[in-house]
């Protein structure tokens, strides 16, 4: 018996977990009470990810054996992937009630607090976890995770620089520790860290998420290339439910929207009214949502268009794929990808028998299990498509989606209470600070250096930003008090101040998306360079949509000419900001209806497409 045991135990310690899982199940048979195979079983079908399975396994051994608290971890982590939180919670406080050095349960619990969104209470034991434990690098990384939830950014760096120094192999730790550094725009090593990471990504080294790289390379090779090492470290070999043999055929085609953004987000301002113009004689709306239950005006707005509106937050990821498969869904939407809060999972196991990426991520997903992505022919050129694991569905004229109705606020702005000069010239650039790059900051100042009593505005992030970038001003000879800081506003607002800016500036390689939208809505010409990657062409499309393509540069010193061109050349720039108003709501860009015809004409044609395979 415990020679086969051994042997089951060297199988799992090689990742062969069928050959494990086959000599544990013939022992249980022969012994059900054996209490180190219990736990084996429990760790085959936790890697395995049948979390059920896990689960009652572990409970057999918790009856056998009431006082080993590493069973009750183990329970725990059983519960806390089924979305069984406070269960989960009570299975951590029993193994650090038998073990209270237990350094495992205190992170564990951590993250079980952190998704219940008791964040102050998930750092509390994750501290604890370090106190018993300083190496306890998973325990710093996650800090860093929930330190910048709370918009601690500094302290967030700390974490992960913390756990870079432990392990600096940790799993995909560079990549966010080169993000939040420029969240901070430290760039005393910028070069250096590029040059690493871009190294370790040829390597196939697990360095980096995917999202982080979107701002760093001008790349769809290496955008690709990140994807796929994280999707197949995260859940390739890792789905348990059954291919789907037959697609249902529905009274109307059924769209399954999946998002953790349905309330006041940017991603729900884009999507409102197309949920709102969606064809409901031929399509049958669900929306499965799984973020924080915010009941603003914009949940209130956004879930009526739905047929249902299901909260699926507390659901685990292969609940929900089964959930949307007993649904019938036709079509599964992800609007995240591996943005915040993403729930990748649920497509790994095939919730619907067409499954695409939409707009959340401005990039590849990398995943076999994701089949179509929208683009337009902007965004992904026909020699481009090889760096796309999907297929492309082409949208015409722009793939951003906008309601035409929101609103622009009549309060109007003076310059003295936004803190900007008298006069001059305005430059604006409301991105996040993590998207500004040196090679863009360089540009900008050579503009400011030029440009006589000309200022830069940009959107206050993080006070370590603004610190940053006013001393990066100051090393390039420019006056800090040339770069001013605004606020975040509401929607309504912001677009109202904007009228006062000049020209928006774009940033690169993350060019502007929504907010390059944003600033067209309230009259702002927007600057932009394109470059080769999705996320660098991005504010070329919405510029094409609108019918200013002499905005769209395609070199660093077109980008610098142009800027320079429109700030001193009063005429020119007038003809630009007449076109602007004339194509306001003229060109397609916000023209929702017309967007809402073209996205469904897709949908249709992909549903026919699979419909003629079964």
């Amino acid at each position: 018996m415990e020679s086969e045991l051994k042997k089951a135990v060297n199988f799992f310690n090689k990742g062969k977990l069928s050959n494990a899982k086959k000599i544990a199940l013939r022992i249980y048979d022969s012994k059900p009470d054996h209490f180190d195979n219990l736990r084996l079983l429990n760790f085959i079908c936790f890697k395995k990810k049948d979390f059920s399975s896990a689960l009652d396994f572990i409970n057999r051994a918790i009856k056998i054996n009431p006082n080993f608290a590493e069973a009750y971890n183990e329970q725990g982590n059983a519960l806390n992937e089924l979305k069984k939180f406070q269960l989960a919670i009570k299975s951590y406080d029993q193994a650090i009630k038998l073990n209270p050095k237990y350094a495992d349960a205190y992170y564990n619990k951590g993250l079980v607090l952190y998704a219940l969104n008791e964040v102050d209470l998930a750092i509390e034991n994750y501290d604890q976890a370090i106190k018993i434990n300083p190496n306890h690098v998973h325990s710093h990384n996650n800090k860093g995770y929930a330190l910048q939830k709370l918009k601690k950014i500094d302290s967030s760096f700390e974490c992960f620089n913390n756990a870079f120094k432990i392990d600096p192999n940790f799993d995909f730790l560079l990549g966010e520790l080169f993000h939040t550094k420029n969240k901070l725009c430290d760039w005393s090593s910028f070069t250096k860290d590029f040059e690493i990471l871009e190294n370790k990504i040829k390597e196939n080294k697990n360095s980096s998420s995917p999202f982080p790289i979107l701002q760093l390379y001008d790349s769809p090779y290496l955008q690709k290339k990140t994807a796929e090492i994280y999707v197949k470290e995260k859940f390739i070999n890792k789905r348990i439910l059954k291919p789907i043999s037959i697609i249902p055929k529905n009274k109307k085609i059924r769209l399954g929207y999946y998002s953790a953004d349905f309330y006041n987000h940017v991603m729900s301002f884009l999507l409102v009214k197309l949920f709102e113009l969606h064809n409901k004689s031929k399509f049958e709306l669900i929306a499965f949502s799984f973020g924080p239950n915010k009941i603003d005006e914009m949940r209130k707005r956004i879930s009526k268009p739905f047929d249902q509106f299901i909260d699926v937050n507390f659901k685990s990821d292969n609940e929900i794929s089964q959930f949307s498969r007993d649904l019938k869904i036709d079509i599964a939407v992800d609007l995240l990808c591996f943005t915040k809060n993403n729930r990748m999972g649920i497509f790994s196991k095939r919730c619907a028998p067409i499954q695409i990426n939409y707009l959340g991520y401005p990039g590849t997903s990398g995943a076999d299990f994701i089949d179509y992505i929208f683009a337009d022919k902007i965004l992904i050129p026909k020699e481009n498509q090889k760096y796309y694991s999907e297929k492309i569905i082409y949208l015409p004229n722009t793939w951003l989606p906008r309601d035409y109705t929101q609103k622009i606020s009549d309060k109007v702005f003076t310059r003295k209470e936004l803190n900007l000069p008298k006069e001059g010239f305005i430059f604006c650039s409301f991105n996040q600070s993590y998207k500004i790059t040196p090679g863009v900051f360089d540009i900008w100042m050579r503009l400011l250096k030029k440009i006589k009593g000309s200022v830069l505005w940009l959107l206050e992030d993080n006070q370590t930003a603004n610190i940053n970038l006013k001393k990066e001003a100051s090393k390039r000879g420019i006056d800090s008090n040339r770069i001013i800081f605004g606020k975040k506003m509401p929607p309504e607002e912001h677009f109202a101040r904007l009228k006062i800016a000049d020209l928006w500036i774009d940033v690169f390689p993350y060019t502007a998306q929504s907010s390059c939208a944003d600033a067209l809505w309230s009259g702002l010409p927007v600057l932009t360079r394109k470059g080769k990657s999705f996320t660098s062409r991005g504010a070329s499309s919405i510029l094409n949509a609108i019918g200013l393509n002499e905005l769209i540069t395609n070199t660093e010193k077109e980008y610098e000419e142009m800027a320079s061109r429109l700030a001193q050349n009063p005429k020119f720039f007038k003809e630009i900001k007449n076109k602007l108003k004339k194509n306001r709501l003229t060109k397609p860009l916000f023209d929702t209806k017309l967007y809402a015809k073209n996205i469904e004409s897709a949908y249709t044609k992909i549903y026919e497409k699979i419909i003629k395979k079964f």
